[in-house]
């Protein structure tokens, strides 16, 4: 019986140790909130934005923030927030944003 005990005590404390890591890993995942941007700093401290569609980063700056307001003005929408955008309209405003290029430098 004794040797049963430590066998199963064995067991225990290997599976746990293999399988902590893999609990880590996918506490430390991010969470998909099902939105269309992902936002990132870049190594010069910028905001850029993840278009999944174009499969392109834009750099969120000044210039693009006026881009931004062109497309609500064209379409008479108040200013919002572009995160607080729903996906649709996320997509739509890189449609027209990648049919209206600034020929910028930076954006990759």
């Amino acid at each position: 019986m004794h040797r049963g005990y430590q066998y199963f005590l064995s067991s225990f404390f290997l599976t746990a140790a293999l399988a902590a890591p893999l609990a880590a890993s996918a506490a430390a995942k991010t969470q998909d909130n099902g939105r269309q941007e992902e936002h990132h700093r870049d190594a010069k401290d910028r905001n850029r934005v993840y278009d999944r569609d174009h499969r392109d980063y834009h750099n969120w700056n000044d210039r693009e923030d006026r881009f931004y307001r062109q497309y609500l003005g064209e379409r008479h929408r108040e200013y919002r927030p572009f995160a607080e955008m729903k996906e649709k309209e996320q997509r739509a405003y890189w449609k027209w944003r990648h049919r209206h290029p600034d020929h910028d430098q930076d954006r990759h």
